[in-house]
Order: C-alpha cells, then structure tokens, then sequence
C-alpha cells in the first residue's frame, strides 16, 4: 500500500469518527437520552480508534523504513516527495477537526453529568425529608421511623 493511499484511508476514518462524535453530541443534547444510542456510538467510536491507530502504526513504519526522520517534519516531507502532500494535509485538518469534535463531545458529556449529579442532590435531599410529624410539620429523616406518637 501507497502513502497516498494510506493518507486516504486515514482521511476518510477521520471523517467517519467526527461524525460518530457529532452524532454523539445530538445524543447528549437530546431531552430523553438514549443510552442503548450511545453505546453503539462507543462502540463504533472504540473500533474506529483502533483501525486508525493501525493505521497510523502502518504510517510511521513506512515513514522509518524510507528514513524520514519521526514526527511531523518526516511526515510532511514524506508526503512531499511521495506527491502527496495535499493528502497529508486533508489528514491533518481531518484529525484537528475530529479532535475539537471531540472536545465538545467531551463537554457536553461534562456538563449532563454534573445536570445529573444535581438532580440526585435534588432527589436525596428530598428523600431526607420524613412524613409529617405530630405537628404536621416534615423535617429531616433520622434514619429511623419514631413509633412513640
């Protein structure tokens, strides 16, 4: 396999997981949230990530067997003198772009956590709350139910 087309491939997985990851923000910005949703997106995500990360694997082997130096300087001039550094390009704004996707996604995620850390705040401290007492009056549960009235 090519350079270039090693490039396309990873170009065009880097454009499938921002989508995952866009698709994962619709979830997280859904009213009713549906879990068993977002755990295909996981998992497609997780597959995603380990083909890509072969791939990128495969890219630097090639890069070293040719001897270009590691990192992103060899990687450019790689692509330069395979003619295909447009490729390398599009790869580039592909993974900064799944990348800041990404970080929203993660956002988003932070955010309904602490919503949903709140509402169990919100549902505890209720849950505290006891029946009414001899005064028809509720107050703070104790722990245990008061059998003397």
């Amino acid at each position: 396999m090519g350079l270039a087309t090693l490039l396309g491939t990873q170009r065009d997985g880097l454009q499938r997981l921002t989508l995952l990851l866009e698709q994962e923000c619709e979830a997280l910005t859904a009213g009713n949230i549906d879990g068993e949703w977002l755990q295909r997106i996981a998992a497609d995500k997780q597959a995603l990530l380990e083909q890509l990360e072969r791939s990128e694997q495969q890219r630097r082997e090639m890069q070293a067997e040719h001897g270009y130096a590691e990192g992103d300087a060899g990687a450019r001039q790689a692509a330069r003198d395979a003619d295909c550094l447009d490729d390398w390009e599009a790869v580039r704004a592909a993974s900064e772009s799944a990348a800041r996707r990404n970080e929203l996604a993660g956002s988003m995620l932070w955010m309904r956590l602490k919503h949903n850390q709140r509402m169990l705040d919100v549902i505890h401290a209720v849950s505290e709350k006891t029946l009414y007492d001899t005064q028809g009056r509720t107050g703070p549960r104790s722990g245990r139910l008061k059998v003397s009235a």
